[in-house]
């Protein structure tokens, strides 16, 4: 398991384990103010690293062309992935509370899940791009069922994408077996997968909305702030199915005991 592969040994901002967790909010708001410059540092890289999918996007919108819709879903959603299971690393670990210093575990994280998490960014840039395209080219003769089965797939992938990346961020598997695992836990934790695919879908429908106003927030809060309301979210499922914070525990203590 990707997980494992830790060290415990660098010094770093942490909390006291026999701390009760908060709730909510609460919790909310703790993990912000202990590790918001994390979060925003690996949202910057992220965003970053989105350019030749949002260029290659825009280029194909203006000249309604297929070609490089389809390239910068693909190239682009490459690019992107290993960025994305980057943050997506950052936020678990702090919701974890698990100590260390952002650049160092950052960086083994990085180079741990960038093969894995080519794929599903291929995959995931590509639907992403087709549906944007779809919107994009929309009008009177496409019917009403058109904008239903948009926000049903806007749905979908958004709820998938949160349980695949999160699995390339902690566990090493084979992506049909991510896939699966995302698909069950997508229907069997339905309420916590809305909960984290509205928080998604509101926070990117007000960018939209308010844009180009809505520029600043996202310098401000980029994709770290859905992607840490999402995370809260799934959490527990996460936790519950995969032992993450057992696991991590247990190897702490065989360390100490090597140590």
């Amino acid at each position: 398991m990707a997980l494992f592969n830790m060290h415990y040994d660098r010094p770093g901002p942490g909390v006291d384990p026999d701390t009760p967790r908060k709730k909510g909010a609460a919790r909310f708001l703790e993990v912000l103010g202990r590790d918001m410059t994390s979060f925003w540092l690996a949202s910057f890289l992220t965003l970053l690293s989105a350019l030749p999918f949002a260029l290659g996007l825009w280029f194909s919108l203006v000249t309604h062309a297929l070609i490089p819709m389809i390239l910068s879903g693909l190239v682009g959603g490459m690019i992107a992935a290993p960025q994305l299971c980057g943050l997506q690393d950052t936020i678990l670990r702090s919701l974890r509370d698990e100590p260390g210093y952002w650049w160092n575990t950052y960086r083994r994280a990085w180079k741990r899940n960038a093969k894995a998490s080519l794929l599903p960014g291929a995959l995931g840039g590509l639907v992403l791009a087709t549906q944007i395209f779809t919107l994009f080219h929309m009008n009177e003769e496409s019917g009403s069922m058109m904008p239903v089965l948009l926000l049903v797939g806007s749905v979908l992938l958004a709820g998938l994408a949160q349980y695949v990346f999160a699995q390339v961020a902690l566990l090493d598997m084979p992506f049909l077996t991510t896939f699966k695992n995302a698909v069950f836990l997508f229907l069997g934790y339905l309420p916590r997968t809305m909960l984290g695919v509205v928080w998604q879908l509101v926070y990117w429908g007000v960018v939209i909305l308010l844009w180009p106003i809505s520029s600043i927030l996202i310098l401000i809060t980029g994709t770290w702030l859905p992607a840490l309301l999402s995370l809260m979210a799934i959490y527990p499922v996460l936790d519950k199915s995969f032992h993450v914070e057992e696991r991590v525990k247990e190897m702490r203590e065989e360390q100490l005991k090597d140590e």
